[in-house]
């Protein structure tokens, strides 16, 4: 287990920085199409290039999703949009398919949030979707996120261009923490 200073402590689950002795699960993950699910693209990624993701320099930091025993569920991360002097945060998320839809990644981006509003000097936080993800947009509007259009043909998933929903939160809409608990 990660040392206390590293992890977030919600109310069902943690959120934990990814230490090195994650890296062969987040691997095994990335390159398994059913973790990130139909509305993402298709990933095969190497050791070698999950070690990268540590080294990031535009600060990206990943979380590995712990339910309070210890079982790994998922990850969330986030990074500055173009650069750090933009002011502005990405999310994005996944969980095993078997522990959706039950509310564990609401909790985890409500975590995420708060921790990102309590920590960065950032003005917006964001995050895409696919139209036909339901689920995301549940969570994200959930989590405080108001849905800002359409990105008409923003990515290439599995074959195909496909339209994108931009969702973001600002400062002034998140007003204190829900989620973090402090000990």
């Amino acid at each position: 287990m990660a040392s206390v200073s590293a992890v977030l402590a919600g109310k069902t689950l943690n959120l934990r920085i990814v230490e090195k002795e994650d890296l062969p699960l987040i691997a095994e993950w990335s390159n398994n199409p059913d973790f990130f699910g139909e509305y993402d693209p298709i990933r095969q990624t190497s050791r070698s290039e999950t070690e990268k993701m540590l080294e990031t320099p535009y600060e990206m930091k990943t979380f590995i999703v712990e339910k309070k025993d210890g079982t790994k569920i998922g990850v969330i991360y986030h990074y500055h949009v173009l650069h750090p002097a933009h002011r502005q945060l990405e999310i994005g998320f996944s969980l095993l398919p078997n522990e959706r839809g039950k509310g564990y990644c609401t909790e985890a981006v409500k975590l995420l949030v708060d921790y990102l509003f309590l920590s960065r000097d950032t003005t917006r936080i964001q995050a895409f979707t696919d139209p036909r993800n339901l689920a995301c947009q549940k969570v994200l509007e959930k989590g405080g996120f108001k849905k800002e259009g359409i990105l008409r043909k923003w990515i290439f998933i599995r074959g195909e261009l496909r339209d994108s929903y931009p969702y973001s939160i600002l400062r002034e809409d998140w007003k204190e923490p829900k989620k973090l608990v402090t000990k």
